[in-house]
C-alpha cells in the first residue's frame, strides 16, 4: 500500500472518530481539552463540532476565538465564580456568540438536556466550545447525546468520559438505564 493511500486512511478514520455523531466504540480525540494547556500553548485545534473544558480565562477564550470557533455553550449556574465580570461581554467581544445553558442540579443532566444541546448545537456554523468549571457536566450531557445518535451505553460512557466525564458517571448510568 502506497504512503498516500495510507495517510489518506488515517485521515478518514481521525474525521470519521471526530464525527460528534459517529457511534464508534472509541470515544472521537481531542473532544476535552486542559484550558490551562491551551492557555500556555496558545493554541487549540478546532474540530468539526464540539470542544470541551473546564472554566476558561479571557487568555483561553482568546485563543478558541483566533482558532475560529464560533461560539461558546455555558452550562455554569448564574451564580457561580467564573473570575471573570462579564463572560458573555468577553466571548461576544472576541467575535463568538455566548450561549447559557445553565446545569444546576443533578436532575438536569438528562436526555432532554441533551436534546435540548443537540438543537442549540445545531443552529451553529462552526466549532463550539462548550464549558462548566471542570467539563464534568458537558461529559454527561455529550455521553446522553452520543447514546441518542445510537451508541451504546459502554460507547456513551467512553464518549463522556472523553469529553469530561468523571463524578457524575452515576447520573449518567441511572439515565441510560431509564431509556
Amino acid at each position: 500500500m502506497s504512503r498516500f493511500v495510507t495517510l489518506s486512511l488515517i485521515c478518514v478514520s481521525f474525521a470519521v472518530a471526530a464525527y460528534p455523531n459517529h457511534a464508534s466504540a472509541e470515544a472521537a480525540p481531542g473532544i476535552h481539552v486542559d484550558v490551562d494547556e491551551v492557555a500556555s500553548t496558545r493554541t487549540v485545534v478546532p474540530v468539526d463540532g464540539i470542544t470541551s473544558s473546564g472554566q476558561p480565562d479571557e487568555a483561553t477564550f482568546r485563543v478558541f476565538a483566533d482558532a475560529g470557533y464560533s461560539a461558546v455553550i455555558d452550562m455554569r449556574g448564574p451564580e457561580e465564580d467564573r473570575g471573570l465580570d462579564n463572560e458573555q461581554a468577553v466571548i461576544e467581544g472576541l467575535g463568538m456568540d455566548y450561549i447559557l445553558m445553565p446545569l444546576t442540579s443533578r436532575e438536569q443532566i438528562s436526555f432532554d438536556t441533551a436534546r435540548e444541546l443537540d438543537e442549540v448545537l445545531q443552529g451553529i456554523d462552526g466549532p463550539v466550545l462548550v464549558h462548566c468549571a471542570s467539563g464534568n457536566r458537558v461529559g454527561a450531557v455529550l455521553a446522553l447525546r452520543h447514546s441518542l445518535s445510537g451508541a451504546s451505553n459502554e460507547e456513551s460512557i467512553a464518549h463522556g468520559k472523553n469529553a469530561g466525564l468523571t463524578r457524575l458517571e452515576d447520573v449518567v448510568l441511572e439515565r441510560l438505564g431509564e431509556n
